[in-house]
């Protein structure tokens, strides 16, 4: 276990979630504007955002070390609980399975009990931590 860091708690991952959502749709807002003429974020409602934004958050991780772009902000990443190295399929089983698969499951409830066991856990993962292995750690 990754004992010398301090587990990320939900404030802190909830406001890098935002500012990462936002880094990345208001671009593509912008280029949708100029195509369509008109600026929305409508299509982060779609299926194809969906999939594009589990894309980015299974593949950046293993690249980039666990970050992704709001994470490295506030200096917090994705670590394997046991140490090691994260791999494609960890950050598979934790965004694709256990956050947008169970979601779409329970219809969202899968995500609020997420949130809870981030917030009021002594551990301060989730759902999705559990299934992979991972945590959300300071990186100071």
């Amino acid at each position: 276990m990754n004992s010398g860091l301090e587990r990320a708690g939900f404030k802190v991952r909830g406001i890098a979630f935002m500012l990462d959502f936002l880094i990345l749709s208001i671009p593509f807002a912008f280029l949708f504007s100029i195509v369509n003429d008109d600026f929305s974020l409508e299509f982060t409602q779609g299926f194809s955002w969906d999939i594009g934004y589990g894309f980015y958050l299974t593949v950046l991780p293993v690249i980039w070390s666990g970050y992704i772009i709001g994470k490295r902000i506030f200096r917090i990443h994705v670590v394997k609980v046991n140490g090691k190295r994260l791999t494609l399929l960890d950050m598979f089983i934790r965004e694709i399975i256990g956050k947008l698969g169970l979601a779409y499951l329970t219809f969202g409830l899968s995500s609020v009990i997420s949130a809870a066991m981030v917030a009021f856990l002594k551990d301060r993962r989730s759902i999705h931590d559990h299934l992979s292995g991972t945590c959300v750690d300071h990186s100071y």
